[in-house]
């Protein structure tokens, strides 16, 4: 196992150095220039100083490390080639850079991201919570009324995009009843509130997008946990434990169910890796300050060095998340366990 996970990461490590050279080769051919745009605000900010634009430009390349060739250029801003004054400060030394907005791209991140943790983890322990019990019942009353009702329910939710349910539950919900805020995340004037208020405050503003993500997610996957359940049911293992007397408990929850995780533990997986990059659509819709809505606004201003930054951290999330998959896999079954 211990040979398996080193061979898995030195794979991991091979394509991160392979997939940020081409990410930041292809972010490298747009037009865009922050050291020319430095050197021109700062002439703009200084007309009395009747500084050298080539000076400056030059300055700001050394500064921001875009001196010299792209080969060049791109070790700086991974870490692994010098400055033109012999220091390494790229992203494998934990220097972002910096966003258009004049702040550190951490700074731009750090607060969003925990807002985007918290909302998609309560949503996704949320939809597991209702899916997968609901799936199970679904797969073993199979044909019944109650079956195909849920089917019809769970199959117009899965059809369904995710900013048709936003719309119709603001209307419904904030609108028309008046039971939930339209958009953002705290009632003005919360600073002055106590810890305990405003942790309600923003939960009562989180309430409606959680309602929502958690009935656009319910659909898909309450299908997909049927459909593994039902074939999980119809294995011959399943028929020789009924034969044997076992309750009937014990044969879905401990045998069927078992052998039904394999593709179910792919999609849970991919949910919990997901919680990381963000609901963009819902993020939007209401005004959340989250990942998502960072990322959006990062390429409508061209802000590159967020952009690269989100986008080998997500990088970074699903070559990790698929060695855990791996790994979970051999958990939950021993057939596909790796001890060599």
């Amino acid at each position: 196992m211990a040979k398996y996970i080193l061979q898995r990461l030195g794979f991991i490590l091979l394509v991160f150095f392979i997939l940020s050279f081409l990410i930041f080769m292809i972010y490298n051919m747009l037009p865009i220039d922050k050291a020319a745009e430095a050197a021109q605000n700062e002439i703009k900010a200084n007309k009395n100083a009747q500084l050298d634009y080539n000076e400056r430009y030059e300055y700001w390349q050394k500064k921001y490390g875009t001196d010299g060739n792209k080969l060049e250029r791109y070790g700086r801003w991974l870490g692994i080639y010098p400055y033109s004054d012999g220091t390494y400060n790229g992203l494998l030394q934990g220097n972002f850079g910096d966003s258009t907005t004049g702040k550190t791209v951490i700074d731009m991140i750090v607060e969003p991201m925990k807002n985007t943790v918290f909302i998609n983890i309560f949503a996704t322990f949320l939809a597991l919570g209702i899916t997968i019990p609901l799936g199970i019942f679904c797969a073993v009353k199979r044909g019944s009324k109650r079956d195909v009702g849920v089917q019809v329910a769970t199959l117009v939710g899965y059809s369904l995009p995710t900013f048709i349910v936003a719309i119709v539950f603001i209307w419904a919900f904030s609108v028309s009843l008046g039971w939930f805020p339209v958009g953002g995340m705290q009632t003005a004037g919360y600073i002055n509130w106590s810890r305990w208020d405003q942790f309600w405050d923003k939960m009562y503003h989180l309430a409606l997008p959680l309602i929502v993500m958690t009935f656009g997610s319910m659909g898909g996957m309450t299908r997909y946990v049927r459909s593994s359940m039902i074939e999980a049911l119809n294995m011959d293992c399943i028929r020789t434990a009924r034969a044997k007397g076992l309750r009937e408990k014990v044969v879905i929850y401990s045998h069927a169910f078992r052998n039904a995780l394999l593709p179910i533990i792919t999609l849970i997986i991919g949910w919990f890796l997901g919680i990381f990059s963000g609901s963009l659509m819902i993020e939007n819709i209401f005004s959340l300050n989250g990942i998502g809505k960072v990322y959006y606004d990062a390429l409508q201003g061209s802000d590159n060095e967020v952009i690269l930054a989100l986008q080998m951290f997500y990088i970074c999330i699903s070559l990790f998340g698929n060695l855990l998959i791996d790994l979970v896999y051999g958990l939950v079954d021993p057939r596909v366990r790796v001890n060599k």
